[in-house]
């Protein structure tokens, strides 16, 4: 019922009543440890609270609003500790952004390219450096996980990178947890697109085992890779390895 990041501690509980409880728990853990809370900067018995730059309450994980607004006007970068530090933000909400790696890729290229300040910014760049700031700032919600429910796991892959978005049904519809992404390296990006399909597999149950060890979800991919890999698992060291760290899963 208590989340603890250093000094920010946030207590979630199902009703009122338990909430005073909880609360009244964790300040007398505070004063047997000799720890203090700043009235100024607590709130109780709110539906939504922020926390650690998002707002989180009744079901739901959005941005902070002025997290926003800092990114829908950032200003066009013009050297690489500035395309860098747009980065970091809005990496941080990476979660809330399909294909984020892919996405942000024109940009990573320029804060990894030799040669000096100021970069070249390119119509690759530009596009980039639009879409990731529409993408945050079009209302994005993602639903917390309910570790009661079943969940689902959709990857794919292309020719420059990974995909995967964790999801569960809320009523008749199903609602994103959260989105995936990275980029593939020079020697993944030589594989067969079967294996690279294989790879989004395994790249995703592994990233997000704590949320689906334990529990039956649903994989939601081409049947093809999976198909192969249980084909190939004796002909191919790689794909062994493969198949065998995804034993652990029940999908």
């Amino acid at each position: 019922y208590a989340v603890a990041y250093l000094d920010d501690v946030m207590i979630h509980t199902p009703d009122w009543e338990t909430h005073l409880k909880k609360v009244g728990a964790v300040l007398d853990t505070f004063r047997r440890a000799g720890l203090t809370a700043n009235p100024v900067k607590c709130a109780v018995g709110f539906t939504e609270a922020k926390y650690l730059g998002y707002v989180v309450g009744k079901g739901l994980v959005k941005p902070q609003l002025n997290k926003l607004k800092a990114i829908q006007n950032w200003p066009r970068p013009s050297r690489k500790k500035q395309v860098g530090a747009f980065l970091g933000v809005v990496g941080y909400y990476r979660r809330f952004i399909p294909h984020f790696a892919t996405r942000a890729s024109p940009l990573t290229d320029l804060v990894k390219a030799r040669g000096p300040d100021p970069v070249r910014w390119s119509d690759a760049a530009e596009r980039a450096f639009a879409d990731l700031r529409t993408a945050l700032c079009s209302n994005p919600v993602l639903i917390a996980a309910d570790f009661t429910k079943e969940f689902i796991l959709q990857t794919d892959a292309s020719e420059v990178g990974l995909g995967a978005v964790l999801s569960q049904m809320v009523g008749e519809e199903e609602h994103p947890i959260l989105y995936l992404s990275r980029k593939l390296l020079p020697r993944e990006q030589k594989y067969a697109v079967v294996e690279r399909e294989c790879l989004a597999v395994k790249w995703a149950m592994e990233t997000l085992r704590y949320y689906l060890l334990g529990h039956r979800f649903v994989l939601m991919t081409d049947h093809a890779p999976l198909r192969w890999m249980q084909r190939n698992k004796e002909k191919n060291t790689r794909v062994t390895r493969w198949f065998l760290s995804l034993q652990p899963f029940q999908f």
